[in-house]
């Protein structure tokens, strides 16, 4: 318990809880799974009654075509909150896929916890409830970023602009991104070689150096 203590302290939802609180509201309702790779944590048209933290692996945020092609929204590791976009939704079905990329571990709770007064002591709650509202806004932001980066037309202009606004949010030219090759190209929705070849060109060009997700950029940040 003590190790779930810890973890959950870590967390934007949880951070402002006491220990004592987190011991005696809290915990008691929790919920740990283990899911391999490839498994599904969420689907599409799914009610989601609870939100989960996630404690080790990797989760991706899906949107999936009919095809199977997929397109990816966010990534989530450890801290991370899974399903806090949906919990104050009124019907909480979710629109996306939640899959598990890299073995998970995740405590559950119920929507309740958040959602309901009364479920614990209401001070803590509401203390969650204004965390949980500052999370979404964050969410929120990242998306309207995303779709700032998804409205460039080239590919080269997407990845300038994906890779100035890491820069710009971080204040340096030198930074790693949270993706690997395959999940850059899904998140920016093209092709991974066509990434490849085009970052590769951009660094002939002298425009940015790159070894794996780390990244010198040697242009200037907007």
């Amino acid at each position: 318990m003590d190790a779930l203590v810890k973890a959950l302290q870590k967390t934007g939802l949880f951070a402002a809880l006491s220990e004592e609180v987190l011991r005696q509201d809290v915990l008691p309702h929790r919920q740990v799974q283990e899911y391999r790779k490839g498994e599904f944590l969420i689907e599409p048209r799914q009610q989601v009654n609870r939100f989960g933290v996630i404690l080790s692996g990797k989760v991706h945020i899906l949107h999936i075509s009919p095809e199977g092609n997929y397109s990816l929204m966010s990534v989530l590791t450890a801290g991370e909150i899974l399903g806090a976009d949906l919990i104050c939704t009124r019907t909480r079905i979710s629109p996306y896929h939640a899959a598990v990329a890299a073995p998970a571990r995740v405590v559950y709770f119920p929507t309740e916890m958040i959602t309901r007064p009364g479920f614990i002591r209401e001070p803590w709650r509401l203390k969650a409830l204004t965390a949980l509202l500052t999370l979404i806004s964050h969410e929120n932001m990242k998306k309207e970023y995303r779709l700032a980066i998804l409205t460039q037309k080239g590919l080269r202009q997407r990845i300038v602009t994906y890779l100035t606004m890491q820069a710009a949010r971080l204040q340096k030219n030198t930074f790693s991104i949270p993706f690997s090759r395959e999940e850059l190209a899904a998140f920016l929705c093209v092709n991974r070689s066509a990434l490849s070849h085009e970052l590769s060109k951009m660094q002939l060009e002298g425009l940015l150096t790159f070894r794996k997700n780390h990244f010198t950029l040697h242009m200037p940040i907007k």
